[in-house]
């Protein structure tokens, strides 16, 4: 696995694909600016060996040239986070953007105009990935959040650099965490999924099996797994399509050993809203009218001992409807776990977009080890998938 270390940047333009889609208000500042850190150590490295960086990037689902979308917004918040002036080009192919490459000294960072102005990047044109391969001597890869598709940027342009390749220090961490988590993680491993749905993590789960020693099942889909059992839910969200599919999970886990843990009680409420009424059930017993919102005090306490008697923790997925506050005690006593045993020793990998906001809501992030920055990514990579944007740099 080639990154960064294996190549002397002095010289170098380095053309970087980096994830800078990132949240503008209405008055186009950038509201969260994680990307833009996340990016900065492989920028840095570079610029300290005395080359140049060549910054490419998607804003946001543009339809053509749409002002909104234009990346220049965001060059007053990465020049403040880089402390370098950055230069811009108001295209990101073409006689102004080879231009202007060509004249970078080194020290010096253009950024490329939105990638997804121009059709071709998603459709992974060669063509158009060619004139971008013109603008860099090394081509790095750092946007582990669109390593998953095969964009012209993220996976095509790779071939025009068939020795010159490398992962920036982002996506190495990514590769390294997830690793750590599927290969070579220390035993118990465990695996906290939450969230609405089976049905958007049935192939997590089927492909984790074998991987891990427990298996906590938060969230909606919860009431997918009580109901196949023969517990009684009340009004709360069930996939029943999937229930046969529940049933199987369970089944395999017991014969690969996997101990899954399930709530066994929960909070319950009689509207969808943080005003109403709340009563803690036993999660099989949920009265007609009622819906679980939160996982109950018996069932964090049974996860807090899972967790902390756990080596390596993967966390994708709230344990409730944490963006209501009445019911966000489930996933903020989840990471009160997790922040104690990483303390003690544990890897804990957070990722998946709601995990993600919150880790960041709650202020968990610098008490877990890593926080990954792609959600459809590391969804894909837990599958088992290997995604378009890491072959790249392999092949």
């Amino acid at each position: 696995m080639k990154t960064l270390n294996d190549f002397n940047f002095k010289d170098k333009k380095a053309l970087i694909r980096v994830d800078f889609n990132v949240p503008l208000n209405e008055n186009f500042e950038v509201t969260d600016d994680t990307r833009i850190v996340s990016a900065k150590p492989t920028i840095i490295k570079i610029l300290e060996d005395g080359g140049s960086c060549v910054l490419m990037s998607h804003l946001g689902r543009p339809k053509g040239k749409q002002n909104e979308f234009s990346l220049k917004h965001i060059i007053p918040k990465i020049e403040d986070i880089l402390g370098v002036e950055v230069k811009f080009a108001s295209n990101c192919i073409g006689e102004e953007a080879e231009e202007k490459a060509a004249a970078l000294k080194p020290g010096e960072i253009l950024l490329l105009e939105n990638l997804r102005f121009h059709e071709e990047e998603t459709k992974g044109d060669k063509a158009f990935a060619k004139k971008l391969s013109k603008l860099g001597d090394i081509y790095v890869n750092d946007a582990f959040g669109t390593a998953h598709r095969a964009h012209a940027s993220t996976t095509i342009v790779a071939e025009f650099f068939p020795e010159n390749k490398c992962f920036g220090n982002l996506l190495a961490k990514e590769i390294e965490s997830i690793k750590k988590v599927m290969e070579h993680g220390d035993k118990p491993v465990l695996a906290v999924l939450g969230g609405a749905k089976v049905s958007s993590k049935i192939t997590v789960i089927e492909n984790i099996l074998d991987k891990v020693d427990h298996l906590i099942i938060g969230g909606g889909m919860t009431f997918t797994f009580v109901k196949a059992q023969g517990g009684k839910i009340g009004n709360s969200i069930c996939e029943d399509d999937k229930m046969p599919l529940a049933l199987e999970i369970l089944k395999q886990a017991e014969e690969k050993g996997v101990k899954i843990h399930l709530p066994v009680d929960v909070v319950a409420a009689d509207a969808f809203s943080n005003d109403a009424n709340t009563q803690i059930c036993d999660v099989r017993q949920i009265p007609t009218g009622w819906q679980g919102l939160d996982a109950g005090p018996d069932s964090l306490e049974i996860f807090d001992r899972v967790v902390n008697e756990s080596k390596t923790i993967l966390w994708n997925g709230p344990l409730g409807v944490f963006e209501l506050e009445n019911f966000a005690k489930g996933t903020i006593e989840l990471g009160n776990s997790i922040a104690e045993s990483t303390k003690n020793g544990a890897f804990s990998l957070v990722g998946g977009g709601d995990s993600v906001a919150a880790v960041k809501q709650f202020g968990f992030e610098d008490k877990v080890s890593y926080v990954s920055t792609g959600g459809g990514a590391m969804l894909e990579s837990l599958e088992g998938k290997t995604l378009p944007g890491i072959a790249a740099i392999l092949d």
